[in-house]
């Protein structure tokens, strides 16, 4: 009863959770950042002496041993790019890239968003001894942008850190294969087959159908030694085991055969029907769901501020200051990110738009363009691993100076973007933060008065459409938040029935009820009646309901007893799986899904934010848009 929905206690629910995770990381690592530099101005000796220290592990005649840099660089950072993995897989599987015709701008974007700091590195060290570093200037942190962006554009929509990470999806791809190919020294193949073929082993496991984490450990561990063993730098292990993890929702049928099985466990508690029982559980959440849940609070909390102390120490004084300020090294990563990225993002955004006359525009307005091209000049995570591999002594220092000073220059530039923008009147910021972009729609098929149960005006600019059951106890508490939206004029509100009778042996029966009570005219009447009386849904029950209402007793007694109204139920249910809708509540806005907590404020947020883009939508000139159907289990 934590007014939550099914979907925001999943981890699977989109990224309004990661995007929170990374918010309040960031300030974890500016933390870890700061700490690093005071250690290395106060004691360097102390601070490099620690990260030499040796930590070897052996087993009998085995032993791998190295210092404890490498392994917070070579070793955790591998959860690091897990994580990067599962989300990006996330975005492809649930999130707007299930359109794969929106992954056209970013990809491009991405790519491009590489290149051009690339280039800008390039020319300004053009062959001088530090050129071989090109790949320090590439590589946007987009945890650390993500952070960065909430702490510094308060109020700016997710729709921007949404058009941020799909932008910078494939940077992380592009970088990690850049240190496997480039500076990866020495490389072994041996140790490189024997990597792949334990991913194959994986990806054949997986494919059998085995879910439980034991299977791929050990597969997992022989992967990232091999890698290490041969020379490729192992993170990229993690990058490739999250790509490959599935990110869809379980659907309404395997929840159910779930309920089945704690429904034998209850009549016969015996050892092995509880193990078959907490088996089928776990099998019901996907490996992404679970590696989320396990990596990304310890990646986003521990993981990468210990990367960031371990990083970004600096010894730094005037002579140094100087140096570093006349280097090509620390001039070329300054203006790669503060100048290329930018110029990057915003040009290709408006070269797309305009070659295909906006069939292919970003996501969001163009004050959510320009803020998300400063912000990716915030580098960190894997341009100081770039950094460390390609540099040392000075050159290492300087391209660190290169790399603060770029995040401290382009957060600048994204406060001073976003300043500007709110300083706009309400309807031109709303316009420059989300665009003219229609939205996938999630909800098949969309609202038709003639079926649907209706409540509010029909020209109302937002609907409100909630998959319920008359027993679900998550239903009645969100009933409160749903009446006191009905008192927006502008607000429509449509109840679609899913009763869930595996967990709510009456619901059937009571949505039977409601639809008996609609033909006399009183259906909201019934469902008001039935949400606050949900321990009350036996036959006798509905039928005093009825009699309270005025209703034809005898008529209505005998559309129960017939299940007169049981095909209106069942097209509510077949929309709900088209819709990929599997626990109640679920809530679309305008038919897009609405993840997130159920209580008044989060839905009057969401339908204020629906109301002002279904404004931007009236004044824009029509525009195709794409819709991606769901399968009965979930899959798009």
């Amino acid at each position: 009863m934590s007014g939550r929905t099914i979907w925001k206690r999943n981890p699977a629910a989109p990224l309004q959770a990661f995007l929170r995770t990374e918010s309040g990381s960031a300030g974890v690592l500016v933390a870890a950042i700061v700490a690093a530099l005071l250690w290395a101005n106060i004691d360097l000796g102390s601070y490099e002496a620690v990260w030499r220290t040796h930590l070897s592990l052996r087993l009998g005649h085995l032993e791998l041993s190295r210092d404890l840099h490498t392994w917070i660089n070579s070793g955790l950072m591998t959860l690091f790019f897990l994580v990067v993995g599962l989300e990006t897989r996330r975005e492809f599987d649930l999130g707007d890239l299930r359109d794969r015709r929106r992954f056209v701008l970013p990809a491009v974007a991405g790519v491009i968003g590489m290149l051009i700091p690339v280039l800008i590195f390039l020319l300004v060290n053009h062959a001088g001894p530090g050129a071989h570093g090109w790949g320090v200037a590439m590589s946007t942190d987009t945890a650390l942008a993500l952070g960065l962006l909430a702490l510094l554009g308060r109020g700016v929509p997710d729709q921007v850190r949404i058009f941020l990470l799909t932008v910078f999806v494939v940077d992380d791809l592009i970088a990690l294969v850049v240190i496997a190919l480039v500076y990866s020294d020495d490389i072994k193949m041996t140790p490189v087959v024997v990597a792949v073929a334990a991913f194959a082993v994986m990806l054949a496991v997986r494919a059998a159908g085995v879910r439980r984490g034991s299977a791929y450990v050990p597969l997992a561990i022989v992967m990232w030694g091999a890698l290490l063993v041969s020379g490729v730098d192992p993170v990229v292990a993690g990058l490739a085991i999250g790509l490959t993890a599935y990110a869809y929702s379980p659907g309404r049928a395997e929840l159910e055969q779930v309920s089945g099985l704690f429904r034998s466990f209850r009549e016969q508690p015996t050892p092995k029907l509880a193990r078959t029982a907490s088996i089928g559980l776990a099998n019901t959440l996907l490996p992404n769901d679970r590696l989320r849940r396990i990596y990304h609070p310890w990646s986003s909390y521990i993981i990468v501020p210990l990367f960031a102390l371990a990083n970004a120490g600096l010894s730094i004084d005037g002579p140094f200051l100087t140096q570093a300020f006349r280097s090509p090294v620390t001039w070329g990563v300054l203006l790669a990110y503060v100048v290329g990225k930018p110029l990057a993002v915003i040009g290709t955004s408006a070269g797309l738009t305009w070659m295909t006359r906006g069939r292919v525009r970003p996501a969001v307005g163009w004050a959510g363009v320009l803020g998300s091209g400063t912000i990716a000049g915030v580098s960190f995570t894997v341009s100081l691993l770039i950094a460390g591999l390609a540099f040392t002594g000075d050159q290492l220092a300087e391209a660190k100076v290169g790399v603060l000073g770029a995040a401290v220059v382009s957060s600048a530039l994204t406060w001073t973007a976003f300043r500007l923008t709110n300083t706009l009147p309400k309807d031109k910021r709303t316009r420059a933060l989300f665009g003219d972009m229609t939205e996938l729609i999630d909800l098949i098929p969309e609202v038709d008065e003639k079926q649907d149960h209706v409540r509010g005006p029909a020209d109302a600019s937002v609907t409100l459409v909630q998959y319920g059951d008359f027993q679900c106890p998550y239903c009645g508490k969100a009933e409160p938040a749903v009446r006191e939206l009905l008192g927006h004029a502008d607000l429509r509100f449509v109840w679609r029935h899913l009763p869930l009778p595996d967990v709510h042996p009456q619901a059937r029966l009571a949505a039977e009820a409601a639809e008996a009570a609609a033909t006399q005219g009183r259906f909201w009447e019934m469902h008001d009646l039935l949400l606050d009386h949900q321990d009350k849904l036996n036959i006798t029950d509905l039928i005093k309901y009825a009699g309270d209402l005025g209703l034809d007793q005898e008529r209505f007694h005998d559309d129960l007893i017939r299940h007169a109204h049981s095909d209106r139920i069942d097209r509510d249910i077949d929309s709900a799986d088209n819709s990929g809708v599997s626990g109640t509540p679920t809530f679309f806005i305008n038919g897009r899904r609405h993840y997130g907590a159920y209580d008044t404020t989060t839905l009057t947020a969401a339908v204020r934010t629906a109301r002002a883009r279904a404004r931007l939508s009236r004044e824009a000139p029509a525009t195709p848009h794409y819709a991606r159907a769901v399968d009965s289990t979930g899959r798009r």
